[in-house]
């Protein structure tokens, strides 16, 4: 029987499945796309997750460190520096690449298929996989049939798996969607910039010596070239070509009742989401993937929902408190000025962050 099985083969499932392997767990990985896995979202790793993956044993050979974090408001702008390394902004489809070289070199088996159904066994789980092998050893169940003790469920934003354990909760609120493509135009700057806008922010990271990554957010659907107009200041920056298509994402905001059901676990996006708004997604999703796998050695999964809320308890309440002071256009117009005028508060925040 597999140790762990982990249903999703990104950043957060390949993470699981290298921590499991280190700790001499068989891991097996599902996922049903072939090749480097690519999403909209940020490519900024803080200097927690760049810290992490380099636990990990992952070198990401392309890539681009970043000092901080800069707040732009039309002539109003603030920044700070992180204290205990620099942070990497590195495309989504390099990181993916070297996680999964990882994986392979410590023997992590990837299976391609989908897992969409889960039944509990004694001591374990089955998982129905889609497109999934045939037979070729005793850790398979059945031709499409793979058994676990346990089942990472690391399977993005809009889990299925977590959907049909009924673990979803009502989101509330506005829903926010995230849209991202990137410039062929050097940095201008070794900081992670976010600019804000009446109804969105634009979020730029550099990612290359010749290339940035533009996400925009907003609870506006309008397309995004139109997102990027209300950013003159930026769009001036952007005098590169276009270097790779519009991708989305959203809604972004994910409420979950837990992240422990018996033998399946919540890692990543799957496991509960507020807005990518401060950028700590793929940092938070390398860290969780560690306390997951500690406790499962420990041989106390339950610990496991307390691990997870105190990793990410600091950039849940920023996160949250910033999309609620947007939902108010005076309070929205105050967030880069106040911070300007306090940048011991916004450093501390920067920092608690990192």
């Amino acid at each position: 029987m597999i140790d762990v099985l982990v249903a999703g083969g990104g950043p957060a499932g390949l993470a699981t499945a290298i921590h499991a392997a280190l700790a001499g767990m068989e891991a097996v990985v599902v996922e049903p796309r072939p090749g480097p896995v690519d999403k909209a979202c940020g490519e900024g790793l803080m200097p927690t997750g760049a810290a992490a993956l380099a636990d990990l044993g992952v070198a990401v050979p392309d890539g681009r460190p970043f000092r901080g974090i800069r707040y732009v408001d039309g002539p109003h702008r603030v920044q700070a520096e992180f204290r205990d390394g620099p942070g990497l902004g590195v495309r989504r489809t390099a990181l993916h690449t070297a996680l999964a070289h990882r994986a392979r070199d410590l023997g992590v088996r990837v299976v391609t298929g989908r897992v969409d159904a889960v039944r509990a066994t004694g001591g374990g789980v089955r998982a129905h996989v889609a497109g999934g092998p045939e037979p070729c050893g005793p850790d398979l169940c059945g031709p499409e049939e793979l058994g676990a003790r346990w089942l990472v469920a690391a399977d993005g934003l809009h889990s299925p798996i977590r959907a049909r354990l009924g673990l979803d909760l009502p989101s509330g609120g506005p829903r926010r969607y995230g849209l991202r493509r990137h410039y062929r135009v050097a940095p201008w700057t070794d900081f992670v910039e976010v600019h804000w806008a009446p109804g969105g922010e634009a979020y730029v990271t550099p990612v290359g010596d010749d290339l940035v990554g533009v996400a925009v957010l907003s609870s506006e659907r309008r397309t995004y070239e139109e997102h990027l107009a209300r950013f003159p200041g930026l769009l001036a920056r952007l005098d590169g070509p276009p270097a790779t298509p519009v991708r989305g994402a959203g809604p972004l905001r994910q409420r979950v009742r837990r992240r422990v059901a018996g033998r399946v676990l919540l890692v990543g996006d799957a496991a509960g989401y507020v807005d990518a708004l401060t950028g700590e997604g793929i940092s938070l999703a390398l860290l969780s993937a560690r306390a997951l796998v500690g406790c499962l050695r420990a041989g106390r999964p339950e610990e496991y929902e307390t691990a997870w809320r105190r990793l990410s308890w600091r950039s849940r309440l920023l996160t949250a408190a910033l999309v609620r002071a947007r939902r108010h256009p005076p309070a929205a117009r105050m967030i880069v000025p106040a911070a300007r005028r306090l940048p011991a508060v916004f450093g501390a925040a920067v920092r608690s962050l990192a």
